[in-house]
This record gives C-alpha cells, structure tokens and sequence, in this order.
C-alpha cells in the first residue's frame, strides 16, 4: 500500500513537472497546447478505488491549475475523467481479465489500449476547451484548440507509454 502511494507521488510528481515546465510553454500553431497530466489516469487498474482516483485525479489537476494559471480547468476537467475512467476501461479490457488488471499495452494490446487512450483524452480535452471557452460562439476555434492539442497530447503520451515500456525491459 505505502508502495503504491509513493509510485502515485512520484508519477504525480513527474507529470507535474513535465506539464508545468515543458508542456504549458509549447503552443502549437499559436492554437493547443498539449495536456499530458492525463496520463495519469491511464494507468489506475479495473478495480482502483474510485474516490481515491479522483482525489488522485484532483491532486494533479489542482497543483497543474496552480502553477499554470488555469482557475479549476484541470481540476474539474481530471476529476470528470476519473469519474468516468472505470467504466471507459472495462469497454476494452478482456472479460477473463483478473481483478487487478493493470492497462497498458501489454496487457490491453496496442489497439485496444490505443482506443482507451484515445477515448480518455477526447473526453479530457472536450471537457477542459469547453470550460476554457464557456461558449460556443466561436466553435471553430474551440475545435482548432482542442483537436490541435489532442493530437500532440496523443502522440506525447504514446511516447511517454513505448519509454515506460523500454525502461520496464531493461528493469
């Protein structure tokens, strides 16, 4: 269990830093910027506990929203994926799956885990540009924002999934 809360630290930690310091300052297209502190969500098994995933979920997106200047937008944006993560996750995982089913694309397989992925962040980012902007008076623009930062958040937290992978082989 202090194992777990450590593991979660250390990853809140990291996604914290590489969010903060890298990923707020790079804006592509002068449009999105990519929202990677998702990733944390990603890896919670079938059978987490649910409040604790949101608190986890709120943790993060409350210290992203603190030091990025965003009033709640991750907060109220990670605590709704989180929320909805558990029922996602079963969509794509095996039936014969054990209790603990850890996603990744090992266990899920590349496409399915892709799938999750993708889903994840649809929901992540439509709720966080839609809080952002408060309106649909300029859909085009939303749209641009949060299909230009989805695709460099997708592309982010694969590369993120294939060096956890590498260093997982090496271990």
């Amino acid at each position: 269990m202090i194992i777990e809360i450590l593991k979660r630290i250390w990853q809140i930690f990291l996604l914290l830093v590489l969010q903060v310091f890298l990923m707020n300052h790079i804006h592509i297209m002068g449009y999105g910027s990519p929202l990677v502190c998702v990733a944390l969500l990603l890896y919670f098994p079938v059978n987490a506990n649910r409040v604790l995933t949101m608190l986890w979920a709120f943790l993060l997106g409350f210290l992203v929203d603190v030091f990025s200047s965003t009033p709640g937008l991750s907060a109220a944006s990670m605590t709704l994926v989180a929320f909805l993560q558990p029922g996602w996750l079963r969509l794509w995982v095996p039936k014969d799956s054990p209790e603990d089913f850890l996603p990744d694309f090992r266990t899920m397989g590349r496409w399915n885990h892709l799938r999750y992925l993708t889903a994840l962040l649809l929901l992540h980012h439509g709720v966080y540009y839609l809080l952002e902007s408060f309106s649909f008076f300029n859909l085009t623009d939303l749209c641009m924002t949060a299909g230009i930062s989805f695709g460099f958040s997708w592309l982010s937290i694969v590369v993120l999934e294939l060096l956890r992978r590498g260093e997982k082989k090496h271990a």
